[in-house]
């Protein structure tokens, strides 16, 4: 070994400074989250069950991991963890939505809610494409005319609502509809043309408003879109039409109006860990005189941040097993 080959072995095994090692942490750091970034929006994603509207083919609070590649994938449509929308595009995907597939998608807002209070996403199953004819006739679904295949978990909790009882919470506003006798409706497609008349006005308002709109009517019922004078309207979006496997716990479609194709994000793929709720096994340990040991990490740090969230779904497992739905992980959607 030359004196040159003995300098250079010293110097490779000599500590390096602070800085430099700092410096090499940070790169790979933002090597490790950018990547995570990358698979989270393009690839997969982990969705937190918040209700039991998919009830049972998926249960509150269970973590599904979402496939967001095959509708395709889309740039990030908020900053992390914030309400903050942002300017996003899509990508090709593999395949359309398709009638029957459960879809994760942005919430439109409620039935007169031109913008949403909270960016949040929803999960339903889509029973309707765009330019399809929905009616529910005492809960059986049609679809265009056919009876829509029968969802296998798909469950009803109360006796039915009459036919001719109109619930007022219903979409459209003031339409004859409840949630078991639905409808005719048309799921709007783009380059669609629909008529604007005192009758029909409300049906359409918000779709109107959601698309960029102002839309309005005067005491004499004349029509105004952005302003001028309008008896018909060109649908700009196509549309899909979700609702819940539990029929009767289920705010969808039928009570707050038709999803945008493009708010659609995914479809879930599997269950990678189901937990009880903790409320309600909070309760049955008070009627026992016991307590909930660690809970308190798990409610604070679960589904905020993807390591905080992985260290508490692993206190969960150590500190209360027992509210761990074993039996669910591994489930495959469908």
């Amino acid at each position: 070994m030359t004196k040159n080959d003995e300098k250079k072995e010293q110097a490779a095994e000599a500590p390096k400074p602070f800085m430099e090692r700092l410096k090499h942490q940070v790169k790979e750091f933002v090597i490790v989250f950018g990547g995570f970034l990358l698979l989270n929006n393009f690839v997969v994603a982990s969705f937190l069950v918040p209700t039991g509207s998919m009830e049972n083919e998926v249960m509150t609070g269970d973590f599904l991991m979402v496939n967001k590649f095959l509708y395709g994938a889309s740039t990030p449509r908020n900053i992390m963890f914030t309400n903050v929308r942002l300017p996003w595009t899509t990508l090709p995907g593999f395949r359309d939505v398709e009638r029957g597939d459960v879809i994760v998608f942005e919430f439109p807002g409620y039935r007169e809610e031109v913008n949403p209070s909270e960016f949040t996403f929803y999960l339903k199953r889509c029973m309707a494409l765009a330019g399809d004819t929905l009616e529910v006739r005492n809960r059986v679904v049609y679809v265009n005319g056919e009876q829509a295949p029968l969802p296998k978990n798909m469950k009803f909790n109360f006796s039915p609502k009459p036919a001719g009882y109109a619930d007022d919470r219903i979409f459209p506003p003031t339409a004859p509809f409840n949630e078991d006798h639905y409808g005719p409706v048309v799921v709007p497609k783009k380059g669609m043309s629909v008529p604007l008349t005192p009758a029909t006005f409300a049906q359409w308002k918000t779709v109107i408003e959601r698309e960029g709109h102002a839309a309005a009517q005067l005491a004499d019922g004349t029509v105004l879109v952005d302003g001028v004078r309008a008896d018909s309207y060109t649908v700009q979006r196509d549309y899909v039409f979700g609702m819940g496997d539990n029929r009767d716990n289920s705010l969808d479609s039928r009570f707050w109006g038709f999803i945008p194709r493009e708010y659609v994000v995914g479809t879930p793929m599997f269950v990678y860990f189901s937990v009880a709720d903790t409320r309600e096994y909070a309760a049955e340990l008070y009627v026992k005189g016991e307590s909930l040991r660690m809970e308190w990490i798990y409610t604070t740090f679960s589904g905020h941040n993807i390591l905080l969230d992985i260290v508490a779904k692993a206190f969960l497992v150590v500190f209360n097993p027992e509210m761990v739905r074993f039996g669910r992980i591994g489930y495959v959607i469908g």
